[in-house]
């Protein structure tokens, strides 16, 4: 039977906030791995050490959360710092856990951690499931060299964030720190495993085609036309609303979307800048002579969502959920902003008595039905584990 315990802290002293949240999961038979979520205001090597002599010999994983965590006990922030964590247990669970600093490109340096991960489960074959954590930046390439490795696996996951988009985010393992690298746990177990992934948001009658794309994640053209002018022209927005930084907090209710070859998923592109020079830039990877689809939602849609999601992701498991791995977009929760407290409202009722923890993050991963991993931004990774 798999069985999680939450432990959290808001204890401004790095060791004192360790050792409050170890000291709830501690006694948790058959702990395996733990998830770690915490501010950057810590310094994520002493955090770690504290949790490692409360939690001897169990791997951990995990990176800084964007402004706090959602546990049971509802919103955990604080403004010198905070940590969630996630215990994990299971007498016929195998947890390989794995990281690296990237070394060379980023997809031979997933290819080197997925090969860590199994050696470190004792494992040659693939794992059920895995969990990444990655840098924002390069994703889609570090999960292109897991998947050379163990070919196509359920994902589920997001990427570090800090609380300012400044690059002081931080992801680590209970023995690695980086900003720049990616981390993964590999599960090797038969009990249920599922994910909702999904922006929740819909899609607008304006539709272009990505007809120049620069390095992976510039958006120069739509339909042959500066994309910015494109997406002003479906917004209706003045420059001023859209260009510069600006462009990131409109977009979070009137983002991009780029629709997977069955039409089962929309993986969000987060418009991140407005270019002077009329390009955009968005927070994860698109390819030329692709559809773009402009997306709509709200504030109270993107609170909506998340009970949805987790009605939706008990359908797919099929059975009693043990515990919730939740990965809520930054984005998502910088827009909900001082209704923080209705989300967690929100996160609590609809997960009742099911332990969860919900990190905020600057990335989203996961995956639909038989379609690939993907990755995207102002997502929701929902995952549910079955007893």
């Amino acid at each position: 039977m798999l069985n999680a315990r939450i432990g959290s802290s808001v204890n401004s002293e790095v060791q004192l906030a360790g050792r409050e949240a170890a000291s709830c999961v501690k006694d948790l038979k058959d702990l395996k791995m733990a998830f770690v979520y915490s501010g950057v205001q810590f310094d994520q090597k002493e955090l770690l050490k504290t949790i490692g002599d409360e939690l001897p010999g169990v791997p951990l994983i995990g990176n800084t959360s964007f402004t706090g965590v959602i546990t049971n006990e509802g919103y955990i922030a604080g403004e010198n710092g905070f940590v969630g964590l996630m215990g994990v247990s299971g007498d016929d669970l195998v947890v390989g856990i794995a990281g690296l600093a990237k070394e060379g490109t980023a997809r031979a340096t997933g290819r080197r951690v997925a090969e860590l991960a199994m050696a470190n489960a004792g494992k040659a074959e693939a794992p059920s499931y895995f969990y990444m954590v990655a840098s924002p930046g390069e994703e889609e390439l570090y999960l292109k060299g897991i998947t050379d490795v163990i070919g196509r696996v359920p994902l589920f996951g997001g990427s570090a964030a800090d609380n300012s988009i400044t690059g002081e985010w931080e992801l680590f393992t209970g023995d690695m720190v980086t900003t720049d690298g990616v981390a993964v746990a590999f599960f090797y177990t038969d009990h249920a495993f599922a994910n909702e992934y999904t922006g929740a948001y819909d899609e607008s009658n304006h539709v272009g085609i990505a007809t120049k794309v620069k390095d992976l994640r510039t958006l120069v053209e739509i339909d042959g036309v500066p994309a910015l002018e494109k997406y002003q022209e479906w917004t209706n927005t003045s420059h001023e609303e859209i260009i510069g930084g600006n462009l990131l907090v409109y977009s979070i209710t009137a983002p991009l979307g780029v629709k997977d070859p069955l039409g089962d998923l929309v993986a969000i592109r987060h418009p991140m800048n407005g270019n002077e020079d009329g390009t955009i830039s968005v927070g994860n990877n698109l390819a030329e002579n692709t559809a773009i689809i402009l997306m709509e939602g709200s504030i109270d849609g993107l609170l909506e969502s998340v009970q949805e999601a987790i009605d939706k992701v008990n359908e797919k498991l099929g059975t009693s959920p043990s515990f919730y791995h939740l990965v809520h977009c930054g984005g998502r929760r910088a827009g909900i902003g001082e209704r923080i407290d209705e989300l967690a409202e929100r996160l609590q009722k609809a997960a009742g008595d099911v332990p969860f923890i919900c990190e905020f993050t600057f990335g989203e991963y996961g995956y639909e039905d038989d379609g690939k991993n993907t990755c995207g931004g102002l997502m929701l990774s929902f995952t549910a584990f079955g007893e």
